[in-house]
């Protein structure tokens, strides 16, 4: 791709509407250059072209992404039918076992959550189709790093910011790289308390009908309820009936 194929000022808004999220929701002129690295001007201009066309509201001072927004977001999931298709597995799945299930996909260095069926709340933060969480430490993510090649997962893990969430997460290169090939032998992953005290999940690949991993299927469950132990035996079983039903509609 040349240089002379991008457009720069689309690369600016986007980066400009990324840049909003739960902690910062309502951004000055001024927060978003700082957040996004972009000159105030191009900053300003972004932000007014979307206060504009009815992505942001402007009291004089902050702007806010308006509901408008989600229609880009909407945009994706018409056009794309595996969340369609997965949730009413979820629903199944989480109506069988009394705890929350989630389908995600790769996105970049993150997982993007694409359908969820939420008995009940696992996590402080609030999850839902959208919403994303970083790929090197979650069951998701590790699961779907684990089926890439291994110079690919390791680019990623590069451009990763490697946090230890608690004293339990794995945030050491060569730790992840271990604990990945031990993924890709058994077909499963398992987090316990690394993202967030008193959570564990548990996931599974989920595969076209060529056997290329397309997404990733977890549950996630408070360790008090349920620990990785019990979900290898007792959720696991169920995934894997979801993962074979699925994989003929994924073509």
């Amino acid at each position: 791709m040349r240089d002379g194929d991008i457009i720069n000022g689309l690369v600016n808004g986007l980066a400009v509407i990324e840049c909003f999220d739960e902690e910062h929701a309502s951004l000055s002129i001024t927060n978003v250059a700082h957040r996004t690295g972009l000159e105030r001007a191009t900053a300003r201009r972004c932000l007014l072209t979307l206060h504009h066309l009815g992505y942001a509201s402007y009291d004089g001072k902050f702007f806010r992404l308006t509901p408008r927004i989600l229609n880009l977001g909407h945009s994706y999931l018409a056009a794309t039918p595996l969340p369609r298709l997965i949730q009413p597995f979820l629903d199944e799945l989480s109506a069988q076992i009394h705890e929350s299930s989630s389908a995600a996909v790769l996105d970049n260095t993150e997982i993007l959550y694409i359908a969820r069926a939420a008995h009940r709340r696992v996590m402080s933060i609030n999850l839902g189709a959208g919403a994303h969480l970083p790929a090197y430490c979650t069951s998701m993510g590790r699961i779907m790093l684990a089926a890439l090649p291994a110079n690919v997962a390791s680019d990623i893990l590069d451009r990763s910011e490697l946090i230890a969430y608690t004293a339990k997460t794995k945030a050491d290169r060569a730790a992840i790289t271990t604990e990945l090939a031990v993924i890709a032998a058994q077909g499963f992953a398992v987090i316990d308390e690394e993202l967030e005290l008193g959570l564990c999940s548990i996931a599974v690949p989920l595969f076209n009908t060529q056997g290329q991993t397309v997404a990733a299927l977890n549950i996630g469950a408070q360790s008090a309820r349920a620990s990785t132990s019990h979900m290898i035996a007792n959720f696991l079983p169920l995934m894997r009936k979801v993962q074979s039903e699925v994989r003929p509609l994924l073509r």
